[in-house]
């Protein structure tokens, strides 16, 4: 007999068996027999967890990236005009190019940093092969220069070795992680990565591409460090690492090269090699005419065809030329900032494998930084090195700002204020 509830609504006295726990079940998204059962909109958020905006991306870093990036377009197109005008008859030539590979580059920075950089576990060792593929097949191809260092595809002309760099920082972060506490041992913490930097090192220095060659060996070595790999291995890697650059100058004829560009840095105003030495010449009038504030932006006399191809590596010359001494350190300290909060964030990330990714990034900034600014300034011997978000090159920005998405993407998840 029904019953009657208040407000009229009528009931069974003995309901259905198991409804309310269908009821209940279902509430709380399970089905009746226990299994949990996912919303749709869960379903969804899981399908596309590739892609996450999770706590948000630093501020700090995206900000000082951009104002490097910005102030490296300024002075290449300042630095690079007359040289564009000259040679091409458009004083635009640089910049324009430049321009747009810069808008690419951080339109592809933003999309990397809501993706999930711990996919790219599954990337690392096939990367790594893509890398050792490319290093051969630029020695199969005709030299330019008298070097091995370029692919041409018609529409677009990048180096192998911006691509073995990611690699390396890439597969090191990986392995490193996966046996991060049997760093200590030869088997999982020294074999490996020997094999890896020996090869890579190799095909390098075939090109030849010494300035690649260092900055891996570094970078590698930053790593490892950083790993936990103890000391004494890298006393002895770096014996093998002098005895094999020795035999390499001194009895091998494919690198006469190194003696020469050697005797420049040790006397680069020596007039019998004025030829091999007028850069290095250049690059120093200009930095000294510089002074203390600087000549003025846009009123460089360096770049005015004396100083070659000022937009390239010694663009940092053309950058103490006008702006001065205090221009230039501002511009350092612009790249120390970015190196210590790069750092930061990658120290504070969640996993081993954030932490040794993003330090390797970023330490890859700092170290073709200072390698670059050495060579500006005749500290170490003249060898291509070019400097991050200054110097002319589409390819490698893009690969830069990609791999600057790829910190950004660590700080989402990272234990930092990103205010």
């Amino acid at each position: 007999m029904a019953s009657v509830r208040q407000g009229g609504i009528p009931s069974r006295r003995g309901a259905e068996p198991g409804a309310p726990a269908r009821r209940g079940a279902a509430e709380q998204g399970k089905s009746p027999d226990g299994g949990a059962r996912r919303s749709l909109p869960h379903r969804i958020r899981k399908k596309f967890r590739v892609f996450s905006v999770r706590s948000g991306l630093d501020m700090p870093f995206l900000f000082l990236v951009l104002v490097l990036l910005v102030t490296g377009l300024v002075m290449m197109f300042s630095s690079s005009y007359a040289y564009a005008y000259y040679n091409y008859g458009d004083s635009y030539y640089f910049i324009l190019r430049q321009a747009v590979y810069a808008a690419i580059g951080v339109t592809i920075m933003l999309a990397v940093s809501y993706f999930d950089y711990h996919h790219l576990h599954k990337f690392a060792i096939p990367a790594l092969m893509v890398s050792f593929i490319l290093l051969g097949a630029v020695l199969a191809l005709p030299a330019s220069d008298g070097v091995h260092r370029w692919i041409d595809l018609g529409f677009i002309n990048f180096q192998p070795s911006e691509i073995t760099k990611f690699a390396i920082i890439l597969s090191f972060a990986h392995l490193i992680s996966l046996n991060f506490k049997r760093m200590d041992t030869f088997r999982y913490g020294v074999l490996p990565y020997l094999l890896i930097l020996g090869a890579t090192c190799a095909l390098l220095v075939l090109e030849p591409h010494i300035s690649a060659t260092v900055i891996v060996i570094l970078l590698g070595g930053v790593m490892l460090f950083i790993g936990g790999v103890k000391f004494r291995w890298f006393g002895a890697a770096a014996a093998l690492a002098v005895a094999a650059v020795l035999y390499l100058v001194v009895f091998t004829q494919e690198f006469t090269y190194a003696n020469n560009r050697l005797e420049a840095w040790l006397d680069p105003f020596n007039v019998e090699i004025r030829d091999l030495t007028w850069q290095t010449r250049q690059s120093m009038m200009a930095i000294g005419s510089g002074g203390l504030l600087g000549l003025g932006l846009g009123q460089s006399r360096q770049k005015y065809l004396y100083l070659p191809e000022p937009q390239n590596d010694f663009i940092f010359a053309i950058v103490c030329e006008e702006l001065g001494f205090i221009g230039a350190l501002i511009i350092i300290l612009l790249f120390v900032l970015l190196v210590w909060r790069g750092v930061t964030i990658s120290l504070k990330a969640k996993d081993k494998f954030g932490m040794l990714l993003g330090v390797g990034l970023t330490l890859q900034v700092g170290i073709q930084v200072v390698l670059n600014i050495a060579v500006v300034t005749n500290t170490i011997p003249n060898t291509g090195i070019s400097l991050p978000f200054f110097s002319s090159g589409g390819t490698s920005l893009i690969m830069l700002l990609a791999q600057m998405g790829v910190v950004l993407s660590i700080s989402r998840t990272s234990a930092i204020d990103k205010t």
